[in-house]
């Protein structure tokens, strides 16, 4: 892994680093896409911005959540101390790393918004879903060079010596970080085919999340980091890929149906 380092007196982390160029360039790739079928990419950049906020609360919330006993532990803290120094360190303990899932459904979620408001048309969705997974391939492999989301003890892989999550240190470990940045990747390229050929108009957000769910649910065996929290033996990642997956399948079938119906004369 790369530690921390220091430039100019200030000190940065190579994970958000990496992430942040996976915005600009997946965030290029949508003004461009866009801007090829006709559109204002300056709406495009409106979308990405609240996506990004979106993403960027979601994450940090859901990572607090997968977590309870430090999250009731942080609030209960309140009667006594108030939005004391104490308070804000074990609020910034709770809420200091970020779950993609999180990222995801917020984003979702203030970008749906957004995108309803201005009722744009379906083809910015189709774009943005094209960008997540290669948003997503950045954030994998900012994963494996900051040393979090560790893979499994495994005899084939890497070592982390300098991890700050010192279970990780000292055990060869499968690189699954770089194995879901390669998934993320390959269907980047499928749905951006699928996307220049037109198919799944207004669909693909929805294919994106049933192949994801499914990648992910089987990635989650090799990560190794049960610290995130399980629950009846999965993860928390493993359920909500389990209910996207349910849910986007259930969308697809009647949106399908809708499609067929003919329309009323």
């Amino acid at each position: 892994m790369i530690p921390p380092f220091e430039i100019f007196g200030k000190t940065f982390a190579i994970y958000p680093l990496i992430a942040l160029a996976g915005f600009f360039v997946s965030g290029i790739f949508a003004c461009v896409q866009i801007k090829k079928r006709g559109f204002d990419e300056n709406d495009m950049i409106c979308v990405l911005l609240f996506c990004g906020v979106g993403a960027l609360i979601g994450g940090h919330m859901l990572y607090g959540l997968t977590n309870p006993t430090l999250f009731f532990q942080t609030f209960s803290m309140l009667p006594q101390t108030g939005f004391s120094e104490a308070f804000w360190q074990s609020a910034a303990a709770t809420f200091g790393g970020s779950v993609f899932y999180g990222g995801l459904l917020g984003g979702m979620a203030t970008g749906g918004l957004y995108y309803r408001k201005k009722r744009f048309p379906n083809d910015f969705v189709d774009v943005m879903a094209v960008s997540v997974p290669l948003f997503h391939t950045f954030g994998r492999i900012g994963c494996f060079l900051g040393g979090c989301c560790y893979g499994i003890e495994c005899s084939v892989g890497f070592t982390y010596t300098q991890n700050p999550i010192t279970i990780a240190n000292g055990v060869r470990r499968f690189p699954v970080q770089l194995l879901e940045a390669l998934f993320c990747f390959a269907l980047f390229l499928v749905l951006f085919s699928l996307l220049r050929r037109g198919l799944y108009k207004g669909r693909l957000l929805a294919v994106y999340l049933c192949v994801y769910a499914v990648g992910r649910f089987f990635l989650e065996f090799l990560r190794g980091d049960s610290y995130r929290g399980f629950l009846f033996g999965l993860s928390t990642s493993q359920i909500i890929s389990i209910l996207l997956l349910i849910g986007t399948v259930v969308f697809l079938l009647t949106d399908q149906k809708r499609r067929k119906r003919p329309a009323a004369s």
